[in-house]
């Protein structure tokens, strides 16, 4: 079976394929025409019992200009008595119109009793033959201790050309309540090294301290294996959060070795949260699009989140994304990104969600739109996963 090419490689979740169209500036009045954009319909259905926790969800996605192939994707969900198992299946519009398996997710996790928490999850895609394969499998197993220590032990297994699950990377992660107001986490990540084993690779070392009621400082360091059983800093992040009455605001700088192998601060982050659900976030880094790299720490990325009740109950949420061109960095921040997200309450108390992303390019044009309509009777409702933000990031 041929995969449409538009689809991409596919993912681990319910993949959502980005809808692209080519705008004009000023190309917010594409917000406004309903044959531009893409729609996806989401319904879901929740068993409402103490026993069986059951949802499903599928959803439509379809592009009235054809540049993309339509997709559909369908999620079941089910957990009984500590058990639970999860399929995400997507399906992609054939050759012959019909609609055939492209990817599968399997995802089951099992409370084997009060301390202990196993899962798996496993990746499929098809042959040329549209027969099912497994490319990847991650197991995972959970313990937590009376003193407040949990650990985790992590193994990803990928399909070599034989169809068999060879190890390819094993995490093991440690935590530790050192006292009251301090927990320290140690995660060593392990790699196939091409002959069969695993060797260390990544250390990574994570702190978080709470100085008084209101403010927790952080620290987290990442260290390389250079092949000769040493361990070489490669990054250092530290910060602190702080609780006022209006708010949360977060602070965390980025430190990594220059030229002579000293510390150096490359990026720091300034998040302000308010007690009304506004938002903002200001990145400064050295690492400037268009530039050398030498002028400092200068601002690169700048985000705002406002939120608005309307009548009725509704609330709709923007945040607008603003970044730097690299063609052009002394003309300062320009918006790249707005997403729209309305609630509003319906039917029997089944509120219904419309979400709207749009990306501009350096010139102000439309680079694509998407757009998630839909509603569920789940308790968490599920959300489709937003590919054009996370490609901002």
């Amino acid at each position: 079976m041929a995969v449409p090419s538009k689809l991409g490689k596919p993912s681990g979740m319910a993949d959502n394929v980005l809808m692209s169209i080519r705008g004009q500036r000023g190309g917010w009045t594409a917000l406004m025409i309903p044959a531009l954009v893409a729609v996806i319909s989401l319904t879901t259905r929740a068993q409402e019992s103490s026993a069986d926790k059951s949802w499903s969800t599928s959803s439509q996605q379809t592009d009235p200009n054809g540049a993309t192939n339509p997709t559909r994707t369908r999620t079941t969900h089910h957990e009984v008595g500590g058990r639970s198992v999860e399929t995400t299946v997507v399906e992609a519009l054939g050759p012959d119109g019909r609609y055939v398996p492209y990817s599968e997710i399997e995802r089951e996790s099992v409370h084997v009793n009060d301390t202990t928490v196993r899962s798996v999850e496993r990746s499929y895609g098809r042959d040329p033959n549209g027969g099912r394969t497994l490319t990847q499998e991650t197991r995972q197993e959970s313990r937590s201790f009376p003193d407040g220590e949990t650990k985790v032990s992590r193994t990803t297994s990928n399909a070599d050309g034989n169809g068999e699950l060879q190890v390819v990377q094993r995490a093991l992660i440690d935590s530790k309540q050192l006292s009251p107001a301090a927990r320290e986490t140690k995660t060593t990540v392990f790699s196939a090294d091409g002959s069969g084993s695993l060797a260390a690779t990544v250390q990574i070392e994570e702190r978080e301290r709470k100085v008084d009621p209101a403010t927790t400082e952080f620290t987290k360091s990442t260290s390389l294996a250079d092949g000769a059983g040493h361990w070489t800093l490669s990054e250092q992040r530290e910060g602190n959060s702080r609780q006022d009455a209006g708010g949360i605001t977060k602070e965390e700088r980025v430190m990594r070795p220059d030229s002579n192998g000293k510390l150096a601060m490359v990026e720091r982050t300034v998040r302000k949260e308010s007690t009304g659900g506004a938002a903002t976030s200001e990145t400064y880094s050295t690492n400037v699009p268009g530039q050398a790299g030498d002028e400092g720490l200068q601002m690169v990325r700048r985000e705002s989140t406002t939120q608005r009740t309307g009548a009725g109950g509704q609330l709709q949420t923007t945040k607008q994304v603003q970044q730097m061109n690299p063609g052009d960095p002394g003309a300062g921040l320009h918006m790249t990104q707005e997403t729209i997200d309305i609630v509003r309450p319906g039917a029997n108390g089944v509120p219904q969600q419309q979400s709207t992303i749009v990306t501009m390019d350096a010139n102000g044009q439309v680079n694509a739109v998407w757009v998630d309509m839909g509603n569920s009777d789940q308790p968490a409702a599920p959300r489709v996963e937003n590919k054009a933000a996370a490609k901002q990031k």
